[in-house]
């Protein structure tokens, strides 16, 4: 019986590493790629065996390093469920983005989903697969970091595009939008403001901020027959924040209107 495999890019991280763990549940084999590739492998030494939760060191930046990603995976099994969630975010402001951050952000938020979706693209074919793309909810407003920004509003259009040209071949594609995640990024800025959470929950209409567990919850969904009707969708997993505001909805509740 062939193996199912779950391919998570950018798997040393808190949020791939999540996403890792709850989709081990479902799948024989999950791939953690990461550039840091002595991270990928203690955070696999962490989740379980090696059988399981296979580290790789892997540029996804690069056709050829994803081109062997894609090699190892094969030889083992088929790819039933591909998380493009390798990102970072540089200058916060459009003034502060040189044309080297500006193609180095698009690079690695929007690029990287298109080379790895071509390099996985027949093993999902054949597996009838389903593709998870990591947006951001900088993506769908702006809340600055503009380059990122672009790149993620552009992987949300490249969720819808691949959607409808591979909906025929029973490849379903979606995307998860986080908000603000309680990640070891975050955890740092704690620690030089201890306040930092509890001015950044005012805004969420649940008074939290995102879990990385969340996240991977959300994407098992997607990824799951739970959502064997659901593709070319984004779903925001923010705390209610792209819903509306919480501290201006206050505000504007106690303000006089005539």
């Amino acid at each position: 019986m062939t193996q199912s495999i779950a391919i998570v890019t950018g798997a040393a991280g808190d949020i791939g590493a999540a996403i890792a763990a709850r989709l081990a549940d479902d799948h024989d084999i999950v791939f953690l790629a990461d550039i840091d590739a002595a991270a990928a492998s203690a955070v696999a030494s962490k989740l379980g065996p090696d059988n399981r939760f296979v580290a790789v060191g892997c540029d996804v930046t690069s056709e050829t390093s994803i081109a062997e990603l894609a090699r190892r995976a094969a030889e083992v099994g088929v790819v039933r469920t591909l998380v493009n969630n390798a990102g970072a975010a540089r200058a916060t402001s459009l003034h502060e983005t040189t044309p080297e951050i500006w193609r180095a952000d698009n690079a690695l938020n929007l690029e990287a989903a298109f080379l790895c979706f071509r390099a996985f693209e027949p093993m999902l074919n054949a597996s009838k697969g389903s593709v998870v793309n990591i947006a951001s909810v900088n993506g769908m407003h702006v809340f600055g970091h503009p380059a990122y920004s672009v790149a993620k509003a552009g992987l949300l259009h490249f969720t819808r595009l691949v959607a409808v040209e591979y909906g025929k071949f029973g490849i379903r594609s979606n995307a998860v939008a986080p908000g603000t995640v309680k990640t070891q990024a975050w955890e740092a800025r704690a620690a030089a403001n201890p306040n930092v959470f509890e001015e950044a929950r005012r805004w969420y209409p649940l008074q939290r901020v995102v879990d990385p567990k969340d996240v991977a919850n959300a994407v098992a969904f997607l990824a799951g027959p739970l959502a064997a009707a659901i593709t070319g969708v984004c779903l925001p997993v923010d705390c209610g924040l792209t819903a509306g505001q919480a501290e201006l909805a206050r505000t504007f509740s106690q303000s006089e209107h005539y």
